[in-house]
């Protein structure tokens, strides 16, 4: 087989990509994605909630010339990130999403897809190449499945029978033929709801249908104002992410520990300390939490899942520290102390809820306030 033949090509592409740390890689064409009425449908719904910027890039997830003009091949990327299985949480401490406990993935795999991407043009000078993860309007999902990664489970996550869940999607789009992969057409999910019947927030509408709104990812990552009041007790101790769709699934039982040293959980992440966080002014949080993904949800919103796990835990001991949340400069924060701290019944908590209500002019922290004590005549 010539040197420049696409089957040559696409498999010393392959060969490269594990080599740069990939467990998966597999080649499709770049095409409308079966499921983009699908993604019409459930913007409609309203079930992406605050993340207006899928709504604002909608007719870009169409095609992907539009995350590469000319595109013609996508080798979909999967990189394992499963870690250990976690420390004991005591009350008070914070989960976070075993994804989100090393370094941001997305500094990780950008460096590798730049080698990837950097190999290519050298094999093929002159070529157009981009590689993505999880911010160009890309369905990866449903390119992985097309390029024979995996089947879209009940939960909408790619499953793969070796890896399960447990991996970060990557693509590298090119002008180049390629040889493609044959696309994954069965469902292994079978009768299992394990995924559907676990989530404590309700948050699945039927089978492969989120309401991301009732998502407790969503609601501690994405979502930029208070979460909703009947949400709060159902995210139990989940302080930024979720696993528990994922911990259930029958499919991640054997799935092997990553490898990769940058996915190791950092010890402050696994788990978190969520009094501690209140100690943290913007410029300590940024010093920690820059090159995590825990920097998304910010300091304010960091603090807010805090005070929802304070407020869950039922620990006396977090009564100071939600005091200190009552006077933080934000609003959000506030709010949620106020929320947290009506979880106790304690003089404390109250005696700090009736000062701060004589100080307050925030509308929403007044209205957690006002749920436990009685506003001024």
């Amino acid at each position: 087989m010539p040197d420049d033949a696409p089957e040559t090509l696409t498999e010393e592409l392959k060969a490269e990509a594990a080599r740069l740390g990939f467990q998966m890689a597999g080649a499709c064409p770049a095409v409308t994605p079966v499921g983009i009425s699908r993604l019409g449908e459930w913007l409609t719904a309203g079930f992406a909630g605050e993340m207006h910027y899928i709504a604002e890039r909608r007719a870009a997830y169409e095609h992907p010339r539009h995350v590469l003009d000319g595109a013609r091949s996508i080798v979909v990327l999967a990189m394992n990130y499963r870690p250990p299985e976690p420390a004991a949480i005591e009350r008070g401490a914070g989960r976070v999403a075993r994804y989100a406990r090393g370094r941001d993935y997305h500094d990780v795999i950008h460096e590798r897809l730049k080698r990837l991407a950097a190999w290519l043009v050298a094999r093929r000078p002159g070529a157009r190449v981009r590689g993505v993860v999880d911010s160009a309007p890309l369905m990866e999902r449903e390119f992985a499945q097309l390029a024979g990664l995996g089947w879209i489970g009940k939960n909408t996550l790619l499953l793969n029978k070796r890896l399960g869940s447990w991996f970060f999607l990557a693509a590298l789009l090119t002008d180049l033929e390629l040889t493609y992969d044959d696309a994954h057409e069965k469902d292994h999910c079978g009768t299992c709801r394990a995924c559907l019947d676990a989530c404590p927030t309700d948050a699945f509408v039927d089978a492969y249908q989120l309401d991301a709104r009732r998502c407790i990812s969503y609601l501690t990552i994405e979502l930029r104002s208070p979460i909703p009041v009947e949400l709060r007790e159902g995210i139990g101790d989940w302080l930024f992410g979720c696993d528990i769709c994922q911990e259930v699934c029958p499919w991640n039982r054997e799935a092997p520990l990553a490898e990769e040293v940058e996915f190791a959980p950092l010890p402050y992440l696994n788990p978190v300390d969520a009094a501690k966080l209140f100690e943290l002014d913007e410029g300590t949080f940024r010093e920690r939490f820059r090159h995590s993904p825990l920097w998304r949800a910010k300091r304010r919103g960091l603090l807010r899942n805090a005070a929802i796990v304070l407020g869950n835990s039922k620990n006396d001991g977090a009564i100071p520290v939600l005091v200190r949340g009552l006077n933080d400069e934000e609003p959000l924060v506030r709010a949620a102390s106020a929320w947290a701290l009506r979880q106790y019944t304690g003089e404390e908590a109250i005696a700090a809820l009736i000062a701060r209500q004589a100080i307050e002019t925030d509308a929403d922290v007044l209205a957690e306030i006002q749920g436990v004590v009685p506003a001024p005549p």
